[in-house]
């Protein structure tokens, strides 16, 4: 059987968690394994190292997004797959993941069914909210885009579309992706591939980092990809909440809510304008679908 699809698993301290997940990849039907090592220091290496999958170690921690990135020019089978290194995938995984593509000429990723540890189902997917947000989607029906967390996307329409946006480092990577795949005239669609998933075992959702990437990196996805209106429009409005924080008696206690963090968003943002904006104009010129048809689209995915 020739071998279609190449995985690639980004790690950071992943010593106690990404050896599970290579195993259960040696169950999947034959593929390549790629391991991006994002400089851990807690001896992932020498657990790489004892292994026979190609592993890529980088000299600084430049997050999923960038992992991603720099592994990408070394693929040039027909998939590739996003795994978590907290991942573990049943061992019908990767073969239902690429009969879903088979079966969809039209589609150019297809998401896995994520589940905890306890069975409940963490996503099947990514929504895109009326305001920009990315969530997971745990119900039926289609969705938006693919979780990054277990995913295979055609390598092809992937690289057309302008790969994977290393600047990110985490979170919202992969609704970005799915994002401009769409505007490329391509669909994302689920699959029943099964992927349990210890979740946060690398990262901590809820913290002030978490927040910042978060928040940040939706901005930066609605300029890079939304029509102009929609992303000015929620641009203005977090510099309005953001300015109007310190009057307001009750503020929640959630750090996307604090004044601090808010304004090194903000700044962020605006330090990376210019090229964002050039990126945007990159974008509109590969896309074969208008920004506004796949902002409204949106609402048939929820």
């Amino acid at each position: 059987m020739s071998i279609r699809s190449t995985v690639v698993v980004v790690t950071w301290r992943g010593r106690d968690h990404v050896g599970p997940c290579l195993d259960a990849l040696q169950h999947q039907r034959p593929h390549r394994t790629i391991v991006v090592d994002n400089a851990s220091d807690d001896g992932t290496a020498d657990v790489l190292a004892a292994r026979p999958e190609t592993a890529v170690r980088l000299p600084a921690n430049v997050g999923y997004a960038g992992a991603l990135a720099a592994a990408l020019d070394r693929i040039d089978t027909e998939f590739v797959a996003w795994l978590n290194d907290d991942a573990e995938p049943a061992p019908d995984w990767l073969a239902t993941l690429e009969q879903a593509l088979d079966d969809d000429p039209g589609a150019a990723a297809v998401s896995s069914t994520i589940v905890l540890h306890d069975g409940r189902t963490q996503s099947v997917g990514v929504k895109l909210t009326e305001d920009g947000h990315g969530a997971d989607h745990t119900g039926e029906g289609d969705v938006f885009g693919f979780n990054g967390g277990a995913a295979l996307v055609r390598t092809a329409a992937l690289k057309r579309a302008g790969g994977v946006p290393k600047e990110f480092f985490c979170y919202y990577e992969d609704t970005d992706t799915s994002w401009r795949l769409r505007l490329a005239g391509h669909r994302v669609i689920t699959s029943p591939a099964r992927v349990r998933h210890r979740h946060g075992a690398s990262t901590r959702p809820g913290s002030r980092l978490f927040h910042r990437w978060n928040e940040r990196n939706r901005l930066l996805m609605l300029l890079r990809c939304a029509p102009a209106g929609i992303a000015a429009a929620q641009l203005a409005r977090f510099v309005a909440l953001t300015l109007v924080l310190p009057l307001r008696r009750r503020v929640p206690a959630a750090w996307n809510f604090r004044f601090g963090l808010r304004v090194q968003v903000v700044g962020e943002v605006f330090l990376r304008m210019p090229v964002v904006l050039a990126q945007r104009g990159a974008i509109g010129r590969r896309s074969t679908v208008s920004r506004h048809a796949v902002w409204t689209g949106r609402l048939e995915q929820r």
